[in-house]
């Protein structure tokens, strides 16, 4: 009985020793990049103050959403801040999806092709390049 409870803690505890030390040993950069590029969106998650400042993003126009889904095509370079929500985007053409949400600045060029479902209600601020 004894040796059964032993294996069955070693087989538990082992584990879960070696998970929180590759977990705190692992580099924080490789959990997750704060800036990166999927199907050619430039994402940023949650840039700084500053960032936000330099860019004039609080002077930009307001836009707000309910949960919808809807076919979209960036007439113009589009950026975007995300202040509320959170958004599956699918670019045309493409085999997968990938989620943007509150905290995020985000740029989708001109000329692309998506649908846009909004998963949770959405507040943004955008900015349209001439």
């Amino acid at each position: 009985m004894k040796f059964s409870v032993l294996r069955l803690s070693l087989g538990i505890v082992v584990p879960l020793v070696f998970s929180l030390l590759f977990v705190k040993l692992m580099p924080k950069e490789t959990a997750m990049p704060k800036t990166y590029e999927i199907f050619g969106v430039k994402i940023h998650k949650n840039p700084n103050q500053s960032k936000l400042t330099e860019l004039g993003v609080t002077t930009w126009p307001k836009h707000e959403s309910g949960p919808t889904k809807i076919p979209w095509s960036f007439k113009a370079e589009e950026t975007m801040y995300l202040v509320e929500g959170k958004v599956k985007v699918t670019v045309e053409g493409s085999v997968g999806s990938f989620e943007i949400g509150a905290g995020d600045l985000v740029v989708f060029p001109k000329g692309m092709n998506i649908t846009w479902e909004v998963i949770e209600a959405l507040k943004k601020h955008y900015s349209l390049k001439k």
